[in-house]
């Protein structure tokens, strides 16, 4: 097969106080879920063998008795040689455990704005602001670059009180649009359509596995890792064993699994049927 030619690219980058280590020599494996609401993504990931700086630095800094509370930022990338590699996840690192000698296996687990989270603010916009004006300060607030893509609208009297994460779920229901954060993004678009740009076509050729599972929404369907498909972006699906699912989903869960010395290397994405309207 052609993949097999194409040999796969796993890395991961851990920051702590600003000093970051990338590591791809070593066995990772990782898991995750990245949902488009205002659910934290979350990712289990581990790794093997660490030199022993990293890993004392990492199980020092993310045990629950120390007082440091800056961000342990991690970010995962994946790919593919012929075209190199894609973040799939960016958060932080919430708790980290050990494994027995003699091969030292460190798990993280991970989620998404958990640092923000405890950032507790007060925000206001008093009399009419656009909802692009108020997205721009939650990106602001979440540290994330947002990407706008909803049709902007004028918002009245926004009020916002609690932790700096909160608002994400805030801003999509003030707006009634979809608003997620992916990975370093703030997004904010209409429900309606996908991601400009964004649109991964699938079959069985371009590396379905199996058939698609009919959901209450859509489609839930397993396909080999790729560089298109994003959080909040379409799936165009071709089956020849089941064309009843034939046609075009967004994507609302995205789920990975993925290894550098193992089988996986997979999307597991839901996505709702687009409708006509």
């Amino acid at each position: 097969m052609a993949n097999e030619l194409d040999p796969r690219i796993v890395q991961v980058s851990i920051e702590v106080n600003g000093r970051v280590a990338t590591y791809d020599e070593i066995y990772i494996k990782a898991t995750g879920t990245k949902y488009a609401n205002a659910l934290q993504n979350e990712m289990q990931i581990t790794i093997t063998n660490l030199d022993k700086i990293t890993q004392d630095f990492i199980l020092t800094e993310t045990s629950p008795f120390n007082p440091n509370k800056t961000p342990k930022i991690i970010r995962l990338f994946a790919g593919r040689q012929s075209y190199g590699t894609t973040l799939i996840y960016s958060g932080n690192v919430t708790s980290a455990v050990v494994s027995q000698p003699p091969d030292v296996t460190v798990t993280l687990k991970c989620l998404t704005g958990n640092y923000t989270k405890g950032t507790v603010l007060a925000r206001n916009h008093p009399g009419v602001a656009t909802l692009q004006e108020i997205a721009r300060g939650v990106a602001q607030d979440t540290n994330t670059i947002l990407n706008f893509q909803a049709t902007n609208k004028n918002i009245t009297n926004y009020t916002f009180s609690g932790s700096a994460l909160d608002q994400v779920g805030l801003l999509g229901t003030a707006g009634n649009v979809n608003v997620f954060i992916d990975n370093d993004i703030l997004v904010v678009k209409d429900g309606s359509v996908p991601i400009t740009g964004a649109v991964r076509e699938l079959s069985a050729a371009s590396g379905m596995i199996g058939i698609p599972e009919i959901t209450e929404q859509g489609v839930k369907v397993k396909y080999l890792l790729d560089n298109v498909s994003r959080l909040g972006g379409g799936l165009q699906i071709r089956s020849d064993m089941y064309p009843a699912v034939n046609g075009l989903y967004i994507i609302y869960k995205l789920g990975f699994e993925i290894a550098n010395r193992d089988t996986p290397f997979y999307y597991i994405a839901e996505a709702a049927r687009r409708s006509n309207g």
